[in-house]
Order: C-alpha cells, then sequence, then structure tokens
C-alpha cells in the first residue's frame, strides 16, 4: 500500500488536472463595469448564486466622467483595474470589451456565454437555465429573439438622452428619441404576447437567465426617465416579480449607476476624450 502511495504521489498530473488545480488557487475573475447592461446581468447572477469571484473593475469611462464609485468599492473583493484597454485586461479579453471572465488559464467573452458558464461549472438551481429539453429552448429563443429587438432599441435611449449630449455637446432632436420609443414599443409588445403571455415568468412559474436578461436590458431606458413600464401593467407585474426572485437590495446594488446617470450631465469632460468620442457618437446615432 506505502509502494502504491508513493508511486501515485510521483504520477505525473493530467493537463486537466493541472488546470483545475490552478483555477481554484488563482480565483474566478469578472472584468465588469455596471453601466454596462450586460456586466450588471453577469454581476447579479454571480452574486445572487453565491459563487465567489474576484471584481475587476474595467471602467468604461474615465474617473472623471463617471465621478463614483462602485457598489461595493470599499469591499476587499473589489479591486479597480484602471482604463478600458489596459493591458491585463487586453489578455484577457483581446476584443477589449466587458463582461469577460477569466478562470485561472481560461478566459471567456460574450455576456451570454459566461451565462451559461457559471451557471454549469457552479451547477445554479435548474431554474435558471433547466435541464427540461423544451425549457431550455424557451431560454434559447429568448435570449437569440432579445439580440436583435429589445437590446437593438432599450440601450439608444441612454446615448440619446444622457451620452450623446455629454460628449458633443448638442441635443438630438425629440424626434430621434421618438423613433427609438416607437420601435421598442414594438419589440415590448412582442415580449409580452410572445414570451410574457400569461405567466408569471417567461418560462413559466420561476424565473430564468432569459427574465434576468430581459429585466437589466429595460433598466437602461428607465435610468433616462423613459418609464417603459408606465401603461403596461403585465410588464409592470412581471418586473416586480423579477426584482422580488432576484433580491431588491442585491437588483438595486447593481442598477445604482444607471439609475442615477442622468448625474453625469453636470460633470466636465476631459476634452481629448471628448474630441475622440464626438464625432464617433454622431456618426452612430445618423
Amino acid at each position: 500500500v506505502a509502494a502504491a502511495k508513493a508511486t501515485l504521489s510521483q504520477a505525473p498530473l493530467s493537463l486537466s488536472h493541472c488546470c483545475s488545480l490552478c483555477s481554484v488557487r488563482m480565483g474566478l475573475e469578472l472584468y465588469l463595469d455596471l453601466l454596462s447592461q450586460h456586466c450588471r446581468t453577469v454581476y447579479i447572477f454571480a452574486k445572487k448564486n453565491n459563487i465567489p469571484f474576484e471584481f475587476k473593475h474595467v471602467e468604461l469611462f474615465k474617473d472623471s466622467i463617471l465621478g463614483r464609485k462602485m457598489p461595493g468599492g470599499n469591499n476587499p473583493g473589489h479591486s479597480r483595474e484602471g482604463q478600458h484597454c489596459r493591458e491585463e485586461f487586453g489578455k484577457v479579453n483581446i476584443l477589449k470589451k466587458v463582461p469577460a471572465l477569466k478562470d485561472g488559464v481560461f478566459t471567456l467573452a460574450e455576456s451570454t456565454a459566461i451565462l451559461l458558464y457559471l451557471s454549469r461549472k457552479y451547477n445554479t438551481p435548474d431554474h435558471w437555465y433547466p435541464s427540461d429539453i423544451q425549457k431550455r429552448a424557451r431560454v434559447d429563443e429568448y435570449l437569440s429573439w432579445h439580440h436583435t429587438n429589445i437590446r437593438t432599441n432599450a440601450p439608444k435611449t441612454l446615448w440619446i438622452k444622457v451620452l450623446i449630449p455629454l460628449f458633443t455637446g448638442q441635443k438630438l432632436p425629440p424626434e430621434k428619441l421618438q423613433e427609438v420609443m416607437d420601435e421598442l414599443a414594438i419589440s415590448l409588445k412582442q415580449f409580452e404576447e410572445k414570451f410574457l403571455q400569461d405567466k408569471p415568468f417567461i418560462v413559466g412559474s420561476e424565473i430564468s437567465l432569459a427574465d434576468l436578461v430581459a429585466i437589466v436590458e429595460l433598466m437602461q431606458p428607465i435610468g433616462v426617465g423613459c418609464d417603459i413600464f408606465e401603461d403596461r401593467p403585465k410588464l409592470s407585474e412581471w418586473r416586480n416579480r423579477v426584482e422580488e426572485a432576484v433580491g431588491k437590495e442585491l437588483f438595486q446594488e447593481a442598477h445604482e449607476i444607471i439609475l442615477n446617470i442622468k448625474e453625469l450631465s453636470n460633470l466636465q469632460i476631459d476634452p481629448q476624450l471628448k474630441e475622440h468620442l464626438a464625432p464617433v457618437l454622431r456618426k452612430m446615432m445618423k
């Protein structure tokens, strides 16, 4: 027995075993900025499911612009990593976009891929991404639809009402916002009729990744004063259920920045940053 133990102790570890040990030793890192709805989704999901991670703050804009700390900023588990394109972050995601995940030597980009990775690795409760093949297909169906519908228009409200005026010094005509709101209204009608119907949540009686992705996206218009839930009782009741399922405190923590986003209009902009971004933003909204 002793000889056998000695032999085993000297046997080389497999690559997968080494990677596993490396992952445990190095820990999970999430590169996030909660100004981004994609990052908020990942943040809420990880926190709600008690997934241990180190918060790596990747700033989408400079500190002088945002002028506020991230939720939990005094927590030693949160670290501020400087600018969006810093060398360290560039190694994690060569696309230099958030969110990004680093788990030992393994790196991953794209919010949906990160959510699915976390749900599988940490064996989160089944309702998030159901094992039932048809329920899982419903989650996949919504996530596929979401990218070309809700996500196409909801974030534009933030750019039109806050960010473009902030960086260009010019307000866009009201017709531009109305055009976006009209398109968003079509998507919201489809959301209610196709996906929500008369169910408490998109997949049925419990919250799923589909609900989380949807609600976080729809908080972008809310943050800039476009109350898309007004006069939509079914949608409003669904929102309340999702917030309750996530936890009101966690939900508010994750959305602190976006719910106070209009404060940005009073801040001074770095002239060089303004000069760099203004032409890009004008082109975006033509």
